[in-house]
């Protein structure tokens, strides 16, 4: 598959739909989401993966989510994760959540990828590939400091992106489970 990247502003009223349509399309064949939200609560601007984990687990949505503000995976268990999920989960997409530093004008930005992504390049760390999608929401731009900038990043920007990234996943999990359902009951195209 060639690869996609959808972009879509925070600061729109229709990003929500963009992250719903955007990962039905990267996951054309509908198999059963896992996410594995990356990230630390010590780190304002790290947080962003770990706040959609838990937003997702209080909606009690029906996929596994791994990583939230009460339990996260930061760097040091993202080598770990990636084994354990591979095989706890070996039918299963998986779709990794991360913070981004980007471009000044890029602030805002949620982009969802038809691939995998590699955290800790904000904060210069060579760890693997996590996930078969992703989604990067850009909290805060370049700079020779990144992780600086990670603590001076807006808590209302990362709630705000995280939020909106959890109504996206939502809408995209409801969507599948109701197909899925359908089928498995006869229903589908009826």
């Amino acid at each position: 598959m060639q690869n996609k990247e959808y972009s879509f502003s925070l600061f729109s009223e229709h990003t929500a739909n963009g992250i719903f349509t955007s990962l039905l399309e990267c996951n054309p064949k509908k198999l059963r989401p896992i996410f594995i939200c990356i990230g630390s609560d010590l780190v304002m601007g790290d947080s962003l993966g770990p706040l959609v984990g838990t937003l997702l687990k209080q909606r009690n949505i029906r996929s596994y989510v791994y990583g939230t503000l009460n339990f996260p995976i930061t760097a040091k268990e993202v080598e770990y994760a990636r084994t354990y999920l591979k095989q706890m989960h070996p039918n299963s997409i998986s779709i990794a959540i991360d913070a981004a530093v980007g471009e000044s004008d890029d602030v805002g930005l949620i982009r969802i990828l038809n691939k995998g992504l590699k955290p800790g390049l904000g904060v210069d760390k060579n760890l693997g590939i996590v996930g078969d999608l992703s989604i990067i929401g850009v909290v805060a731009g370049k700079s020779v400091k990144n992780y600086d900038l990670f603590n001076l990043t807006r808590l209302n920007l990362v709630y705000k992106m995280a939020e909106t990234i959890a109504n996206g996943i939502e809408k995209y999990i409801h969507f599948i489970t109701d197909e899925q359902n359908q089928i498995t009951n006869g229903t589908f195209g009826a």
